[in-house]
């Protein structure tokens, strides 16, 4: 096994070398000879991969070059800052918009019962207080 964890094409080589044609590890053989064929088949992508990057790049490089003033500030202001810059008006419109809509809540909490409710709750509670200090003796 490599640093990753991965089992080397040389280790299966080694592997199916060892076991053989023997029937009892055909499903081991089998697997291994599985694993094999898909280690060259990443092998192959990425040689693709790592083709096609360098074809893109070279593409990169050569319009790099052939590109005009106005060109270039096209692909800077339109197409990178102000494209951040709408993410980030949106991103602050987003978190405005979350603090209006807890304020909101906060507000109809504290606002859902209606005065005269609050008024009767307030009268019935001074009664009571009354009651309490004329058994203690106070007046």
């Amino acid at each position: 096994m490599d640093e990753k964890g991965k089992i080397s094409k040389k280790a299966v080589a080694a592997r199916l070398k060892e076991i053989g044609h023997d029937a009892e590890d055909a499903e081991e053989r089998n697997a291994l000879e599985n694993y094999a064929a898909l280690l060259d088949k990443q092998a192959s992508a990425k040689s693709r991969l790592r083709t096609a990057q360098d074809a893109l790049e070279a593409k990169v490089a050569a319009k790099y070059g052939k590109l005009t003033e106005t060109e270039i500030k096209t692909l800077v202001v339109e197409d990178k800052w102000l494209a951040q810059l709408a993410a980030d008006v949106q991103s602050e419109l987003d978190r405005v918009s979350q603090a209006l809509t807890d304020r909101i809540r906060q507000l109809a909490d504290r606002y859902a019962t209606p005065l005269p409710q609050l008024t009767e709750d307030v009268r019935i509670l001074a009664a009571r207080v009354d009651e309490h200090l004329k058994k203690m003796g106070a007046v």
